[in-house]
């Protein structure tokens, strides 16, 4: 099922309605055929300028409806999002060179988050704390924000966005979405056709495709209030340093360099498992993909062996084509980041034990043995389908060299024994850390994110989306008027 060219979107961003966008006209490419499938408008700065003045007049109001008729809202987006799962899963597959599994989880995920996101407005706004001051009612209560920019990548487009979108929406602020050129189709202009059809009033979401220059008029901007960016530490940096300046609430989940540790009692068909998936699902391109192996001595040639031989398995092509376990690399910078870094790291002693052979912006299943702390596939986050290992004596070195990165994102342990395997997690600086299982992990109602150069300490998910998307006001009230001693 496709759209036809005259699809609501083709050249149209969505600033309050479907418009003709400012800036430039960018082709619709499939990363595993380079066809264009389409012609996508993107937003200049005076669009951002626009749609938040927009969601800025659009906002009280909609923070003024009664919870239940937000609710009802973001119900029926639920109940349309599973509506249109084939439409949006064949954008997925053909836009993000996503496998149709893949798709089918992602999408899933996210008619989860929207049955969640629909359950906040009906939670408790506040709380009533005593005072020292006789008559005094002290009244803590959540506000929204106001305006809330979502910066979404376009690995997974539609989760990633939607974890923002969705609770911000539900308390109360007006959002303005940026999705990644790339994944533009998929990851907003169709999610736009739904909210209006789902009743969302005029005004309260805008999408607005673009590049950096879109990015940072849309931070820069003073009428929105919050930014929440998911993307690289390096870009993230920059976001969060603006938003300092200008004292605006930022919420940053950032790259991984993430880490599965093997220790030495470890079931290791159970432990190859689960580093095949968090290594290779969606060819790497994921921030909690497994991207050092950390495998004690004795057990290190035999784990090797395993994991390369589900690698050698897994099978590589057009997602839209047939059955295949990897599509391709979402562009062609990707593509030879990771040739570079696996040639880089086996020319400085690292053994090929399965892949490394690129075909253009397909590349397979790699895995790396004798992997050292010096190598690039160690300290680079590669974001491709490589898995390096590094060997360990103890599980004082393995803590050692888990938090040697910068980066905090996820982290797994596996061993018999649990006793052992907590007392280790509760060591690692990560954000995540999941005993017995892989690294690649999102449930909505768990609080999820970084430590270090993975993120700024915010979350999201469960509870913390409450936190993420609100603020808090104190209210105090007398009865009557009293005097002081002034």
């Amino acid at each position: 099922m496709t759209d036809t060219p005259a699809a609501r979107w083709e050249q149209r961003i969505f600033l309050g309605d479907w418009q003709p966008g400012r800036g430039d006209s960018v082709a619709v490419t499939e990363p595993a055929t380079g066809q264009c499938l389409g012609r996508l408008a993107t937003a200049n700065a005076d669009d951002v300028d626009a749609a938040a003045r927009l969601a800025s007049e659009a906002q009280s109001a909609w923070a003024a409806l009664p919870f239940d008729r937000r609710a009802a809202i973001l119900r029926e987006f639920a109940r349309l999002l599973q509506a249109d799962a084939e439409r949006i899963n064949h954008w997925n597959v053909r836009e993000c060179g996503s496998i149709p599994a893949k798709a089918e989880w992602e999408l899933n995920a996210s008619v989860e988050q929207a049955h969640m996101a629909a359950a906040m407005p009906m939670q408790a706004v506040g709380e009533i704390f005593p005072s020292s001051m006789p008559g005094r009612r002290n009244y803590w209560q959540r506000v929204p924000i106001g305006v809330v920019g979502v910066i979404a990548p376009w690995n997974f487009p539609i989760l990633l966005g939607l974890r923002s979108v969705l609770p911000a929406l539900a308390l109360g602020n007006a959002v303005i979405l940026k999705p990644d050129v790339q994944s533009a189709v998929c990851g907003g202009l169709l999610l736009a056709e739904l909210f209006e059809a789902a009743g969302l009033p005029r005004g309260v979401l805008h999408v607005l495709p673009g590049g950096p220059a879109t990015g940072e008029a849309l931070v820069r901007h003073p009428a929105v209030k919050m930014i929440s960016f998911t993307g690289s530490t390096a870009v993230g940096r920059q976001i969060g340093e603006t938003c300092g300046r200008m004292l605006k609430k930022v919420s940053l989940e950032l790259g991984g360099n993430n880490a599965m540790v093997i220790l030495d009692d470890a079931d290791l068909e159970s432990a190859a498992s689960c580093a095949a998936w968090g290594a290779f699902l969606h060819q790497g391109q994921i921030c909690m993909q497994a991207g050092r192996h950390l495998v004690h001595r004795k057990v290190a040639g035999r784990y090797a062996e395993l994991l390369a031989a589900r690698a050698a398995r897994l099978v590589v092509g057009d997602p839209a084509a047939g059955p295949v376990h990897l599509g391709p690399l979402i562009n062609d910078r990707q593509a030879d980041k990771v040739a570079e870094v696996v040639a880089r790291s086996v020319a400085q002693g690292a053994r090929l034990l399965a892949g490394g052979q690129r075909d253009g912006r397909f590349y397979p299943a790699t895995v790396l043995a004798d992997v050292t702390p010096a190598m690039p596939a160690w300290t680079e986050e590669i974001f491709g389908p490589v898995a390096p290992i590094t060997v360990f004596d103890s599980d004082d070195e393995a803590v050692a060299l888990v938090n040697g990165s910068d980066y905090g994102l996820a982290a797994a342990v596996h061993s018999a024994s649990v006793p052992r395997a907590l007392a280790l997690a509760s060591r690692l600086k990560a954000g995540m850390v999941h005993i017995n299982d892989q690294t690649v992990n999102n449930e909505f109602q768990v609080p999820f994110g970084g430590m270090g150069a993975s993120g700024n300490g915010s979350r999201f998910g469960g509870p913390a989306s409450f936190e993420a998307f609100s603020q808090t006001q104190w209210v105090s009230v007398m009865d009557s008027g009293i005097q002081y001693p002034f």
